[in-house]
């Protein structure tokens, strides 16, 4: 096999005006493992997507083995040699693991059938890499759908190794696993190098990092800002790269919690992603959730919405409550954001009215009181500035803000008491990002109390009373005060040791 040599220089993409990569570059040969690191939205992912296919760059040039090329598609990709694995899994969940694993490049028979024979044999062969760290029920047989999530994390690594890549890219494809799993995955990446073969290694955790990498290459804000070797350099001096030399601004505004008794509290949160988190939330306050995507945070908001079941204790004005769906707790006085507004905030297929309403209709009575409706509904609209057609237009006609502004405003009326946000300005515009803040802090002036989980750390900083930083479905740390900075964030998102982080103190961060 010959060894790969893959060259990105100054890649750019852009989503509309958001710029989600600006200067993006790297390079990595066979028989290296390359740490792609940085922040909550830097850039990582973007990059490593363009390198296999996923999507195609709006500038910049990438080279394998010295020549230029674009993929127009992850096939060509994988046709190259460059294979990824993913958090976000691509598996399909009514096919079965073998099934799965060889799908588009099934071992065929003489006569151009698959060979079931071949597809079981050579999938246990797969599993057998894996043997002593994951139960009995996977096998080749086995649906993905009745998998554990790190039984179909390793589908998913064995599922890319099936393609023997040259060049494989694991974006944070350890989330999911526990510690034998990872040490495995870890012995066949030096396997892997020992083959001549490359790794690009993306990872939230940053003793995973120092175990397994070469070198680090840094992003910032869409661009490459540095890189290092990792057996001569910090940790402290990696967090250094990825926070810059800027103090992160806050924006200054006088606190609203109140004193007195928490509005909410949450004892020993457990379920399939969390491990025993506690916080209160008291009348005004906004509390941020932190750390990198995926740690919990989303699954957090779920369980106090009721829409997750968990082991613990919830108590809401003092007295403890176990809601057994959503509509309780909407009952309670809780209304929830969801960060995906197309699958999960909206009814595409309904009007502007339709959705703004959903969950007040009952208010209305029988027979329904349309325009007391459409009245309050144009209220709403007209107190978030909504740019719409007519309340009668589809939500397929408004823009990412304006939908956006549908999906927290359909809580409006309701006046929530406790506000749940999952990262509610993504892909939104400054205008729009704007006037969310500003109606943010009129609901905590009423007394609303809100917990607020964003991917954008600037956000946390701006906004927040406190953050809590969560990784690994655990609070790794509580910032507040002086110790919300850029620099502690960062630092905690990452697991950076705490003789790491005091190092940064001393640093014009």
């Amino acid at each position: 096999m010959t060894q790969l040599t893959l060259t990105a220089e100054h890649l750019v993409k852009r989503y509309g005006g958001v710029v989600a990569l600006a200067d993006g570059s790297l390079s990595v040969s066979g028989g290296e493992v390359l740490a792609l690191m940085g922040a909550n939205g830097s850039g990582k992912s973007t990059l490593g997507k363009i390198i296999t296919g996923v999507v195609a760059p709006d500038g910049g040039t990438l080279r394998l083995d010295g020549r230029e090329l674009r993929f127009r598609s992850p096939q060509e990709a994988r046709r190259a040699g460059i294979g990824a694995v993913y958090q976000e899994l691509s598996l399909i969940p009514d096919l079965t693991v073998a099934e799965n694993i060889w799908l588009t490049h099934e071992p065929l028979t003489p006569v151009g059938t698959v060979s079931r024979r071949a597809l079981r044999d050579r999938t246990q062969a797969l599993l057998e890499l894996f043997a002593g760290t994951v139960g009995p029920a996977l096998d080749a047989d086995a649906l993905v759908a009745e998998l554990a999530p790190d039984e179909r994390q390793i589908v998913e690594i064995l599922k890319a190794m099936s393609l023997e890549p040259r060049l494989l890219i694991l974006d944070e494809a350890t989330s999911s696993l526990d510690s034998r799993q990872v040490a495995r995955l870890f012995e066949l990446v030096a396997d892997w190098k020992r083959q001549g073969r490359a790794t690009i290694f993306i990872s939230h955790r940053m003793e995973e990092v120092f175990r397994i990498s070469d070198r680090a290459v840094v992003l910032r804000s869409g661009a490459t800002v540095g890189e290092a070797r990792l057996d001569s350099t910090r940790e402290a001096e990696l967090v250094q790269l990825m926070i810059g030399a800027e103090v992160a601004a806050r924006s200054g505004r006088t606190a609203l919690a109140r004193e007195g008794a928490p509005l909410l509290t949450a004892k020993q949160i457990s379920s399939r992603r969390l491990r025993g988190v506690s916080l209160e939330l008291r009348p005004g306050e906004l509390l941020g959730l932190g750390g990198l995507q995926g740690q919990g945070q989303s699954e957090l908001l779920l369980a106090l919405f009721g829409a997750v079941p968990f082991n613990g204790e919830v108590t809401l004005d003092g007295k403890p409550v176990r809601f057994r769906g959503p509509r309780q707790a909407i009952r309670a006085g809780l209304a929830f954001v969801p960060g995906d507004r197309g699958r999960e905030g909206l009814l595409p297929s309904r009007s502007i009215l339709e959705n703004l309403m959903l969950p007040s209709w009952r208010r209305y009575g029988t027979p329904l009181r349309v325009e007391a409706a459409r009245a309050d509904a144009k209220r709403i609209g007209e107190e978030l500035r909504l740019v719409a057609e007519s309340l009668d237009a589809p939500t397929t006609s408004l823009s990412g803000g304006n939908a956006q502004k549908v999906v927290v405003g359909k809580w409006l009326l309701r006046k929530p008491r406790v506000l749940l946000l999952d990262d509610p300005t993504k892909g939104v515009d400054v205008g729009a990002k704007s006037e969310l803040y500003g109606l943010l802090d009129e609901l905590r002036r009423a007394g609303a109390a809100i917990i607020l989980y964003s991917s954008d750390d600037e956000e946390l900083l701006g906004l927040c009373d406190r953050v809590l930083v969560l990784q690994d479905g655990e609070v790794r740390a509580e910032l507040a005060g002086p110790t919300l900075t850029r620099a502690e964030l960062v630092a905690a998102s990452l697991g950076v040791q705490q003789e790491e982080e005091s190092a940064l103190k001393g640093t014009s961060v």
